[in-house]
């Protein structure tokens, strides 16, 4: 079984893109872990606030079947296939881990983002503090605990998994 960690994101009607993202999650995995919501405001462009969270789970699927089950819960919930990279979002599922996979394809592993964002980094470190990180060689927790951009700022919000 394969230990993995993804990142959920929604600009757009978030806490239904958040919801519907979850239940589409524990249809595919059992023992389904979801970190708390954040929200935070966009970073790379301007646009309305995202929610944030991260989920763990194991899963024997094949990691290519896993990245094309993700495109496909987004899909589903109304993400289009040519939105450019910094934009509002119904659904982002993005695999930050696969165990200790490294890898650039089918999707890059581990996830770049990881190391740069807090609204990643947080919700990780607060259901994967032990996981290390491959390439950092580092525990998540240490990764959060030596963060520092000042101007990456996340607040948790009131969301009740369905």
């Amino acid at each position: 079984m394969a230990q993995i960690y993804i990142s959920l994101g929604s600009n757009v009607n978030k806490e239904h893109y958040i919801r519907q993202a979850l239940l589409n999650l524990q249809k595919e995995f059992t023992n389904l872990e979801h970190s708390t919501v954040f929200e935070s405001e966009a970073v790379g462009f301007v646009g309305s606030n995202f929610y944030n969270s991260v989920v763990g789970a194991q899963t024997d699927m094949p990691l290519e079947h896993l990245c094309l089950l993700l495109k496909n819960i987004e899909r589903d919930n109304g993400r289009k296939v040519n939105d450019k990279k910094f934009s509002p979002r119904t659904l982002d599922l993005d695999l930050l881990f696969y165990n200790d996979v490294i890898c650039d394809s089918p999707a890059q592993l581990p996830r770049d983002e990881i190391t740069k964002n807090a609204f990643v980094l947080q919700p990780l470190a607060e259901i994967a503090p032990n996981f290390i990180h491959p390439v950092a060689k580092k525990t998540i927790a240490q990764l959060w605990n030596e963060y520092n951009n000042p101007n990456q700022k996340l607040w948790k919000v009131e969301f009740t998994n369905p």
